[in-house]
């Protein structure tokens, strides 16, 4: 399921093309937004198929193995444990995961070589060479294969530039993809007749949350603009970068409109968002502001917190 980080994140890369666009029509923005949501959830299912097409391509070079004129030992011979993974088999017969890439067509049809090359990639890794080399293969064992090969997708430099041109949507959102594969594949039971798979959100409010947060931060952000200016008037404003003040804004926004998420939960995550979204200075400086910020604004009766969250 989408974190809430990763709403917000969407959020600030949102709000943040509406305002450098120049755009003045919210309600095209939001569907931007949306659309970008609906796009990180696509990317779970298309790691998914990922796994499932290499593994066809490992196939078809064993069968074309089998056709040479002078074919050797090992060729009529081939160690199948890849390509007969229990785990594969049950992500590639899947109704749940096929459905939804038949829905929202989904798949690798356009990107022979991507596949090709990241099959290639991992025969070399040793992850690869251990399982293909053990004299055993437990369905535990076919489980831990495929979570290392998601987890060796997270610093795949040829596979991102591959997304990227797949869809701009999908800029930095490999990470969260993986980890949700890598939890659904964790989940699985040798007795499962299908893959239960994450739903989009982990709560039904997490849509509005973000939808909220978008229409608030756009709203507002004049108004908490001049708050930024005050509380930074001692800053060099040029050498403040424009994703801070973005990040401060927004946070300003969610501070002041959802009295159930405590204080410190909306610190930290943008300060952790403004580590890797803004310059290498960005999360002092953004912890630095908001803490005169909120403190101001608790005094002033601008923030109120309530509820079980709280607790």
């Amino acid at each position: 399921m989408l974190s809430r980080r990763l709403l917000r994140v969407k959020v600030a890369k949102s709000l943040y093309a509406h305002l450098k666009s120049g755009s003045t029509n919210l309600m095209v923005s939001e569907k931007n937004l949306i659309a970008s949501i609906d796009k990180a959830y696509d990317l779970y299912f298309q790691m998914m198929a990922l796994i499932v097409d290499v593994a066809r391509y490992a196939e078809h070079r064993i069968e074309l193995a089998k056709q040479k004129k002078l074919p050797t030992y090992e060729d009529l011979n081939p160690n199948r444990r890849f390509v007969d993974n229990a785990v594969i088999t049950m992500l590639a017969n899947s109704e749940s995961v096929g459905d939804v890439l038949a829905t929202r067509k989904i798949s690798w049809s356009h990107y022979p070589d991507t596949i090709k090359d990241v099959y290639n990639r991992m025969i070399e890794s040793d992850y690869y060479k251990s399982y293909m080399g053990a004299s055993i293969s437990t369905f535990t064992d076919d489980k831990k294969f495929v979570e290392a090969f998601f987890n060796s997708l997270e610093d795949d430099e040829a596979l991102a530039d591959t997304l990227d041109e797949m869809s701009l949507l999908w800029n930095d959102d490999l990470s969260f993809a993986l980890y949700m594969a890598i939890r659904t594949v964790s989940s699985l039971k040798q007795s499962h007749t299908d893959v239960k798979v994450l739903p989009k959100f982990k709560s039904e409010d997490d849509l509005e949350f973000a939808c909220t947060l978008f229409r608030k931060s756009l709203v507002q952000y004049d108004e908490n603009q001049d708050i930024v200016d005050r509380f930074t008037s001692n800053w060099d404003v040029e050498r403040i970068a424009f994703m801070d003040n973005l990040i401060i804004s927004i946070a300003i926004a969610e501070l002041t409109n959802f009295d159930s998420i405590p204080v410190k939960v909306t610190l930290d995550e943008w300060i952790d968002i403004a580590k890797f979204y803004s310059s290498p200075t960005s999360s002092n400086f953004v912890n630095g502001v908001l803490d005169k910020i909120v403190a101001e604004l608790t005094e002033s009766g601008r923030i109120k917190k309530s509820g079980r969250g709280l607790l």
